[in-house]
């Protein structure tokens, strides 16, 4: 995990997966719904990054939240607000693409083999 001074915090796939078994986070996917339709992880939460100022109170202030998008770069920009706005949050480096690289699940919505391209 990344925690220099004033960087952005970040966990790889893997030590989100393990957060995630082991009950010490929630992942939040900040993707778009068509993005989330062709494939996502089954453990996920869908609040596109367009909507977080709008739901941003859905989220737990007590939990860990690890947010991932496509690639990291949507996370780290909500991670950085989150962080900025009292939350415990991280960002998923390289994002879904790193998460099924890495051997993460994941499913769609749309009924077709799941991608994350």
């Amino acid at each position: 995990m990344s925690d220099a001074p004033g960087a952005i915090p970040t966990v790889t796939a893997a030590e989100a997966r393990s957060a995630i078994v082991a009950g010490d986070g929630v992942l939040v996917d900040v993707r778009e719904q068509n993005e989330w339709d062709k494939g996502h992880a089954p453990e996920a939460s869908l609040l596109p990054m367009s909507q977080l100022s709008e739901r941003v109170t859905e989220l737990s202030a007590d939990t860990r939240l690890l947010v991932v998008c496509h690639s990291g770069q949507r996370s780290a920009r909500v991670t950085s607000a989150l962080v900025g706005a009292g939350y415990d949050a991280v960002s998923v480096a390289g994002g879904m693409i790193a998460w099924h690289a890495d051997g993460g699940e994941i499913v769609s919505e749309n009924g077709e083999t799941p991608t994350v391209d």
